[in-house]
């Protein structure tokens, strides 16, 4: 058996992502069988068993995927509340601004020069 090297991270499959991969495989080889006519699509929904079954795993996929979607939509709010490293950053700029403003102001008030009649807040 062979180990793998110090810097290299073994990739490991849980038995939930195999299941689901089965799952999907599974409906994917039945869709491609309709396609190509190699299953009959008419003997299909004249199965009750295999409609009835069908509608079961859907409804359970349809759950689990809106589940998900909910989760992920309720993040994007919730999370939304603070600033972006971008905000954050024009923020920093416009402090800046800001005190080099007082600095000329201050420097010009030494040296008696009038910069004029101007808007502190934008």
């Amino acid at each position: 058996m062979v180990h793998p090297a110090a810097g290299d991270a073994s990739v490991r499959i849980s038995r939930w992502t195999l299941l689901w991969l089965l799952v999907v495989g599974v409906l994917a080889a039945v869709e491609m069988g309709v396609l190509t006519g190699v299953i009959n699509a008419s003997n299909l929904i004249a199965s009750f068993f295999t409609f009835v079954v069908a509608l079961v795993v859907v409804s359970i996929l349809s759950i689990i995927g809106a589940v998900f979607v909910g989760m992920f939509v309720s993040h994007r709010i919730l999370s939304g509340k603070g600033f972006t490293p971008f905000e954050q950053e024009m923020l920093r700029m416009r402090q800046d601004v800001r005190e080099l403003t007082d600095r000329v102001e201050e420097i010009a008030a030494r040296i008696g020069v009038s910069l004029g009649d101007r808007k502190k807040e934008p």
